[in-house]
């Protein structure tokens, strides 16, 4: 079951719980180690041992804070509401817009204490927040039901004959407004999707901004949104992306959320200043899947799951969007994370993975790789993955980690397995590469190699 309400909410009132007679002060302690265990909060806790039931808790909280209770089952949102609050914040925060009345926006959420989430909102939405709670699982329910009609991607289906469809037919229709540049943004997605493109480029020209795919190392020309249409089309992408539209002089990163066929997508959007304007660039990242579903071979995937269960280095290779990535969300999903303390360190988390803490980097703030690396031990892990390791100190880093009994995943990018063997001949990788207890090699989706660290010590040799 879903997180029923969050930490921040049931912190301060659990031991209410016991005053009230509810639960003893015995069954929150259990209740409270079991979470630990679990990396749940205590409300689930008590859900999942069947000592309380969700609308019991609910009503609990309705009169502790006096804030009201609201099943979501029940309700309608007006979708006029939905274009306060993003997509991607909605889902962040566990948060559903309600209504509004005057300057009141009434939201429904999970963990009504959580002032950062309502702060937030308020300097979106740009008017006042009323609270009422509800069950997330029944948030969630709402924001997957109503956000595709919402949200300014929209649900994007991929019945079209790929061949056929052109996104610059959306681009020549006699419309304006934003809601025009809205369905263009939503047919170039949809092009890339029926193409099997995992990065687009949207690249400064002198008539406009043109638009460009990039598969298996090839640039594609697919296209230019005139230079009329460019501020807006910027601008629009950006507030999609949860980016600043006012900020064009220094880089910035993002995530894009949209529907295809009823699946969420996220990319990665990175804007990047130019002489000519900002470049930017999207990164489209599918679903984890099941690890057996991407290696085939029974023994390669066991060899694999092994070596997540005891310390060492997993390196992960391949070629640029080889689905690196990819195979290493599927190996957390599957790893024992539950008696774990499995952390990431990310540029944009791709996707919410249970039972494991994700930590993505925010160089606005000055909180980058060299910082995360410096600051993660205190959080004693037992496995991290670790995105994009490419300086000195970052390798010696990692080896400090498996000298400390660490389970360490990280991705290097190498086209092949003479290219992976020529870098890491350099002296640089000495070290690093004699720690290395197993090495994923994606030559191809239908290709995938694993080593242990005997055969790879020989090849690599």
């Amino acid at each position: 079951m879903e997180t029923t309400v969050n930490n921040k909410t049931l912190e301060k009132l659990k031991y209410e719980l016991v005053r009230d007679g509810i639960v003893s002060y015995e069954i929150l302690e259990k209740a409270e180690e079991l979470a630990g265990v679990q990396n749940i909060n205590v409300g689930q806790a008590l859900i999942n041992s069947g000592i309380l039931d969700e609308e019991t808790l609910l009503k609990f909280l309705e009169t502790k804070l006096h804030i009201p209770y609201v099943n979501l089952e029940d309700y309608s949102p007006d979708p006029k509401c939905f274009s306060y609050i993003t997509f991607t914040d909605a889902r962040r925060y566990r948060i559903i817009p309600l209504f509004k009345i005057e300057d009141v926006l009434t939201v429904a959420m999970a963990d009504p204490l959580d002032l950062f989430a309502i702060d937030k909102i308020i300097e979106t939405a740009e008017c006042s927040i009323e609270p009422v709670i509800a069950s997330e699982p029944s948030i969630i329910k709402k924001i997957e039901e109503y956000y595709n009609v919402a949200d300014t991607v929209d649900d994007i289906t991929t019945e079209d004959n790929a061949e056929e469809f052109d996104w610059t037919e959306e681009l020549h229709k006699d419309d304006s407004g934003e809601e025009h540049i809205q369905r263009v943004i939503r047919a170039i997605l949809k092009q890339a999707i029926l193409n099997d493109i995992h990065e687009l480029n949207f690249e400064q020209v002198e008539d406009g901004l043109k638009v460009v795919f990039k598969q298996h190392g090839e640039t594609y020309d697919k296209g230019v949104i005139p230079s009329i249409l460019n501020s807006a089309f910027v601008s629009k992408l950006k507030v999609l992306s949860n980016l600043d539209p006012s900020v064009c002089e220094i880089p910035q990163l993002g995530k894009l959320c949209f529907k295809v066929d009823n699946t969420i997508l996220i990319a990665s959007v990175s804007s990047f200043p130019t002489i000519m304007g900002e470049r930017i660039s999207l990164k489209i990242y599918k679903p984890p899947k099941k690890l057996d579903k991407i290696i085939s071979d029974e023994k390669q995937r066991n060899l694999l799951l092994r070596a997540a269960e005891k310390p060492g280095i997993i390196l992960v290779c391949g070629s640029p969007l080889s689905g690196k990535t990819h195979i290493i969300y599927s190996l957390l999903m599957e790893t024992d994370n539950i008696h774990k303390n499995v952390m990431t360190i990310e540029s944009i988390a791709k996707y919410e993975l249970k039972y494991v803490h994700q930590c993505e980097l925010n160089e606005n703030i000055g909180f980058n790789i060299d910082k995360a690396l410096r600051f993660i031990e205190f959080q004693n892990p037992d496995l991290i993955y670790i995105e994009g390791i490419k300086t000195r100190e970052a390798f010696e880093f990692l080896s400090e980690l498996y000298y400390n009994d660490k389970t360490i995943i990280t991705e290097f990018m190498a086209n092949n397995m003479t290219d992976l063997r020529q870098k890491l001949a350099y002296d640089d990788f000495q070290s690093f590469k004699s720690l290395v207890s197993c090495l994923v090699f994606i030559h191809s989706r239908e290709s995938i190699e694993v080593f242990d660290k005997e055969t790879l010590q020989k090849y690599l040799a």
